[in-house]
């Protein structure tokens, strides 16, 4: 069975549509957005650097020769899966390019690409843990600055940085093609088990998008990042002392 993915994409547009307007006829809704942009950038650009910097560290210099390897966010923003991180509050950046032919040969190539993959979500957990200790450090040696109104705007760009990151993250980490996840999967699968997932990845495509436009994707994931967020967000107070016991 073949679907055009034009059509997929089209309804998924329309209703990216209706989230925009519904978004923006909402009151603060222009602000929230200007603070969303800080925490998409970081985590598209660094999460797709650290599937470039894998890949370059296991023999396979083809992200370094097309410029992934760096930070410019320019060479990492997809611009459907970045409205859909704004609007949906997933998404993904623009895929690294790899040529496992050119992976050190001391390792099995199922292994080097779960490497590849997994490295793009632990970067975004990496960069969310950094940015809720960045939180943690003003309201502790910063307290007045943190309760002004800049203090307040500065506060709510770090988490929505967190937030972004540890969405994008567990988000990418499902393991369906065409995300990380099923890459990451993939290494730990016996031979026959992956090469079956491999000859049906479109099949499973169309299933990840049928979810997504259910909404049951959304279902179980925003309550895991909600977790998530609320658990890092405890950790790391309570290691600065800022929770009265």
């Amino acid at each position: 069975m073949y679907i055009d993915r034009r059509l997929i994409f089209l309804i998924i547009a329309l209703m990216l549509f209706s989230s925009f307007m519904s978004l923006f006829s909402q009151e603060g809704a222009l602000l929230s957005f200007v603070i969303s942009i800080p925490g998409i950038l970081i985590a598209i650009t660094f999460h797709e650097f650290a599937h470039a910097f894998a890949a370059d560290r296991l023999g396979d210099d083809t992200p370094r020769r097309q410029g992934r390897l760096n930070l410019n966010p320019f060479k990492h923003l997809d611009p459907f899966g970045t409205i859909m991180l704004v609007f949906a509050g997933f998404g993904w950046g623009k895929p690294v390019e790899i040529n496992p032919r050119n992976f050190n040969r001391d390792i099995s190539l199922s292994k080097a690409e779960a490497i590849v993959a997994a490295a793009g979500p632990i970067m975004n957990f990496i960069i969310a843990i950094v940015f809720e200790i960045i939180s943690c450090c003003i309201m502790k040696f910063a307290p007045s600055f943190y309760f002004t109104n800049a203090g307040i705007i500065v506060n709510s760009i770090l988490s929505s940085i967190v937030i972004t990151n540890l969405g994008l993250g567990i988000f990418n980490l499902i393991p369906l093609p065409p995300l990380d996840g099923s890459k990451v999967l993939g290494g730990f699968l016996p031979y026959n088990a992956r090469n079956w997932m491999d000859s049906h990845s479109q099949i499973f495509e169309i299933i990840f998008i049928a979810l997504w436009i259910v909404g049951i994707l959304s279902l179980i994931i925003s309550p895991i990042i909600t977790w998530a967020y609320n658990g890092l967000e405890y950790i790391c107070a309570s290691a600065f002392g800022l929770i009265m016991r």
